[in-house]
């Protein structure tokens, strides 16, 4: 006679398959530590609620996706995180990206542009182009945007600290192609708060940093109404070593911080929520990824209508872009990473993401070929165009076990972020180091079990091989650095030096104010003005963050 429940199943039938042939030896858990059981079934669904759960697509909650259509209308925007050397040469990686098919612009810049610093700045010495673009001026975005129409190709900006006067400079490129600036469309990352938690590219102390970002918020609201002024992400973190919950909610709490910042200085939620975006991991626990994607959404929904009463059904819809894990990329058969990507970006898929990067398979030995992010983008539009995933919107839907792990994402979510605001939020949290702490226990535990080999990790230490691969690997040409330095010198010779000072003055008046410094960076990067003499005004005036010790 058949079980009539999982339990009865349990005890009879795979009691005794159990008892004649063990389980693996595996661990059976999810990032969390939280055990998988054997089967779910309806038990595990029992007081559940379809309407309440999951709706409809393009309706609340949002679990099935933001859009009514969703891939059936189009499919997500395919970027390749892409940028090294200088202007001209990433400028031609991007064109190359455009002409296989690539429907987005995804631009990484290096360290010296990330922390404020202009390429012949000491500091920078060593590292001008090595990790991304180097972009110092005006001169620089021009080159970089040069034959690529900004009115018609969205772009996505890897930068924080110094995001408003990048932007600046995207904006200030824009019109010297005479766009509408109505029409230009992308995103700006300028998501400082996880820079303290996990990724180390700050600059300022965190308040000023936030009034940075409100300017932001008001000013595009006016001014570029299709630009995203941040994405807030939980990538970084993800990438540190948290789990799935704990990316959301750490991501979310910074949120609120956000959300509190701009509703502090007199902007209406439901005005500029809608511009608000969010960014992923996908890491390889293929199932858990997807139900973590698609309780991100449900999450924010309630966040948007019962914390800030959202009206709106743009503001209540996350739309986030995801990445592949990069930290699950090995140097050993560095090939096998191309089974990984395309797994985490086929759960992205089945998750709902409007975005996309997928990692190139040599990324965890140096900034990937021409040759390799063409695979990592085929490997999306194979997922796209012909394995069928995208035929019916959110295909897992009704899965005992997504459904059952969708619902214990949330809450683990939820009590995180209970947590968080029973410190006093985000920035409190940062500043006493607790969700540093969370992340590096998270990333202990996750090192201890591949170390015990019960998380097994392929060809490294499992199904490892006395063959060593050695890919082409791409390098950056080492004269960029010198290069860089005597055109910035020429810059500086032959602009309206005047101007710029003028422009530096009004700057770090502002600083000392409440005015919004989004016109006066454009004003500056329009004279000239570099990237690392604007930070180095603020730098006099605001000071430079000192991290938080968490031993």
């Amino acid at each position: 006679m058949p079980s009539k429940s999982n339990q009865d199943w349990l005890n009879s039938t795979y009691g005794k398959a159990v008892a004649r042939n063990p389980e693996r030896k595996a661990l059976y858990e999810s990032s969390s530590g939280e055990p998988v059981a054997p089967l779910y079934g309806p038990e595990d669904l029992a007081e559940w609620n379809y309407h309440e759960k999951l709706g409809y697509p393009g309706e609340f909650p949002y679990t099935r996706g933001v859009q009514p259509t969703m891939y059936r209308g189009r499919l997500w925007t395919m970027r390749q995180y892409a940028g090294f050397g200088d202007a001209e040469e990433s400028n031609r990686r991007y064109k190359f990206l455009l002409e296989q098919g690539q429907t987005g612009l995804s631009v990484a810049f290096d360290l010296p542009t990330q922390i404020g610093y202009d390429s012949d700045h000491p500091m920078a010495l060593g590292e001008v182009g090595k990790v991304g673009v180097a972009i110092s001026s005006l001169e620089d975005m021009e080159i970089l945007t040069d034959g690529i129409p900004l009115e018609q190709i969205t772009t996505s900006m890897t930068i924080n600290a110094t995001a408003p006067i990048l932007l600046a400079l995207y904006v200030a490129a824009a019109k010297k192609q005479d766009a509408d600036l109505a029409k230009i469309g992308g995103t700006i990352q300028n998501d400082i708060l996880k820079e303290y938690i996990a990724r180390g590219t700050y600059i300022f102390p965190p308040r000023p940093s936030l009034r940075l970002i409100t300017d932001v918020f008001a000013w595009c609201k006016d001014e570029l109404p299709d630009w995203n002024t941040i994405s807030i992400s939980g990538y970084h973190m993800r990438e540190a070593g948290c789990t799935a919950a704990q990316e959301l909610a750490f991501t979310f709490g910074n949120a609120i911080e956000y959300v509190d910042a701009a509703v502090a200085v007199g902007l209406e939620f439901d005005e500029f929520a809608p511009r608000l975006a969010f960014f992923w991991a996908c890491h390889s626990n293929f199932l858990e990824e997807v139900a973590k994607f698609r309780a991100s959404r449900r999450i924010w929904a309630k966040i948007a209508s019962e914390r800030y009463g959202s009206k709106s059904a743009r503001s209540q819809t996350l739309r986030f872009h995801t990445q592949t894990g990069g930290a699950t990329l090995t140097a050993q058969q560095p090939l096998n990473n191309v089974v990984r990507t395309a797994l985490q970006a086929l759960s992205a898929v089945l998750g709902g993401t409007q975005s996309l990067h997928t990692n190139s398979f040599d990324e965890a030995l140096a900034l990937p070929t021409e040759a390799s992010v063409e695979l990592a983008l085929r490997t999306q539009q194979i997922i796209g165009y012909e394995s069928g995933v995208s035929d019916t919107i959110d295909p897992l839907a009704g899965s005992y076990y997504i459904e059952a792990l969708t619902d214990r994402v949330e809450q683990e979510t939820w009590a995180y972020i209970e947590r968080i605001d029973d410190i006093g939020g985000a920035l409190v949290g940062i500043e006493q180091g607790y969700q540093q702490r969370e992340i590096q226990e998270s990333a202990y535990r996750l090192q201890r079990l591949a170390e015990q080999k019960q998380r097994i990790i392929v060809g490294v230490n499992q199904f490892a091989t006395d063959t060593t691969v050695n890919p082409e690997i791409m390098r950056v040409d080492p004269t960029v650095e010198a290069t860089r330095v005597a055109r910035l010198a020429a810059l500086r010779k032959r602009r309206d030096n005047a101007a710029v000072e003028q422009s530096l003055t009004k700057i770090r008046a502002a600083s000392r104010s409440n005015e919004n410094m989004m016109p006066l960076l454009i004003e500056a990067v329009e004279a000239y003005t570099t990237v690392g003499e604007i930070c180095g005004v603020l730098r006099e005036e605001w000071g430079e963050y000192q991290e938080v010790l968490t031993i």
